[in-house]
């Protein structure tokens, strides 16, 4: 296992018998290690309102040797970082436009074959039937996977309502959010890293409640798969200063194809009922368009001609 992946790995491991002066470090290394990776163990105490002696001791509890020991691996944490970053200069350096955007695309695709090849088909099915059989849904992503969060959280409500998407900017909201949630509901978290304490804590808490709990995030090292029992791995390497989350999001393509094919009729009937809306109260018309063509550059489009001609007919 490598630095970066060690220190993730004991937080992992001690994370659910932690104190919550503990948790509240684990939190703070998981989502800001570049600020930590500089900090001594008085000055995080203070950043965390907690004593010098307990950061001490979460260090000791984690299996380092001190407080020193974790830093050295924070900052070497924060070096790797940056040298892939170099890196990715270095990659690029020289190359045309065109180059840089077939290497990224060969990458993503590549992100997305090691997907496919390792996607437990198990895990996924029953990530189906559960949100299949759920009463409610809630949904969560934070930062960059909040925008994977709110395309599933869309396309679920298509295919069966009773979707809650979390959106917020601190934990109490997020326990505010699924204050209802019990055993007949589910949770899907998406994280991947730095992964967000935010996150983790939903999950926590749902598992808490006896919800079930599904993770897409990148592997089983990822802290999200401590409570979850439904874990769909997508790969997300680094391909510039940002991750890759085009094999998390055809991971969430192929679960929202996969739902609705098993309530096919439930589908329909949504989409039917959508559109009547559409179509009465003239939504398509206000927001959306189709593709452009010579005449739709020059000309109304139908439905407003329409109602056109009626206003006209009527003066």
């Amino acid at each position: 296992m490598d630095r970066e992946r060690d220190i993730i790995a004991r937080i992992n491991e001690k994370f659910p018998h932690m104190s919550k002066g503990h948790k509240a470090i684990a939190a703070f290394i998981l989502e800001h290690y570049d600020q930590a990776a500089f900090m001594t163990a008085a000055r995080l105490g203070r950043q965390l309102h907690v004593s010098e002696s307990t950061v001490v001791r979460f260090a000791s509890g984690i299996g380092y040797s001190g407080y020193p020991e974790m830093q050295a691996e924070l900052a070497a944490r924060v070096t790797s970082r940056l040298n892939a970053v170099e890196r990715v200069g270095v990659k690029y350096a020289g190359r045309s436009q065109s180059e840089v955007i077939e290497s990224v695309l060969a990458s993503d695709m590549d992100n997305i074959r090691a997907t496919t090849e390792s996607l437990d088909a198990a895990a996924f099915d029953a990530a189906v039937d559960i949100l299949l059989e759920a009463k409610t849904v809630y949904v969560i992503g934070i930062r960059s996977c909040a925008p994977l969060a709110e395309f599933l959280s869309f396309y679920l409500n298509m295919v069966r309502g009773g979707i809650v998407l979390l959106k917020t900017v601190s934990p109490s909201e997020v326990f505010e959010q699924m204050l209802r949630i019990g055993r007949e509901d589910a949770v899907i978290g998406i994280g991947f890293p730095r992964y967000s304490m935010r996150t983790l804590k939903a999950l926590e808490f749902a598992n808490d409640r006896n919800a079930k709990v599904i993770t897409i995030t990148d592997s089983v090292h990822s802290p999200m798969c401590l409570y979850s029992s439904c874990n769909l791995f997508a790969a997300s390497d680094m391909v510039s200063i940002v991750d890759s989350l085009v094999a998390p999001l055809s991971v969430i393509n192929a679960l929202v194809v996969a739902l609705c094919l098993k309530q096919p009729q439930t589908v329909r009937e949504s989409l039917e009922s959508l559109e009547g809306v559409w179509n009465n109260y003239q939504v398509s018309m206000q927001d959306e368009i189709d593709r452009i063509d010579e005449d739709s550059l020059f000309t109304l489009p139908k439905a407003e001609k329409k109602l056109q001609t009626e206003r006209d007919g009527q003066t």
